[in-house]
């Protein structure tokens, strides 16, 4: 059963950084592609960016360009999202899934495993 578990999450004002890390039990991470969505209240999940563990993919959104940064560690199994800059829009229910494809899906329907969220909330 694999299982996907996000941290990291809370309250932050604007222009602050924070970081939020997933964690899945995959067997052979090399062969999943992990993908960060938000989500608002009433609002379909959004694509946030997204990465191959192999490193040859890295996507983002456009409205996080720049201020988002995805990394990976492969041997922890280990996903962290970087966020700086961050803006009260950001507020939303962030989420981590994992595809089993070696390339990051911007689609929600094409992940297969999905972690709990974890409240991010960018309020002065």
């Amino acid at each position: 059963q694999v299982q996907v578990v996000e941290s990291g999450g809370g309250l932050v004002q604007p222009g602050d950084s924070l970081r939020l890390s997933c964690a899945a039990n995959v067997r052979t991470i090399s062969t999943y592609g992990l993908g960060w969505f938000r989500q608002t209240p009433g609002e379909a999940r959004e694509f946030v960016g997204g990465m191959s563990w192999n490193g040859a993919d890295i996507f983002y959104a456009d409205d996080v360009k720049g201020r988002f940064t995805i990394t990976g560690d492969d041997t922890h199994k280990v996903s962290n999202l970087q966020m700086t800059s961050l803006k009260p829009e950001d507020t939303a229910v962030y989420y981590c899934a994992a595809a089993e494809h070696n390339y990051p899906p911007t689609d929600e329907v094409d992940y297969d495993y999905w972690g709990q969220g974890t409240q991010v909330n960018v309020s002065s």
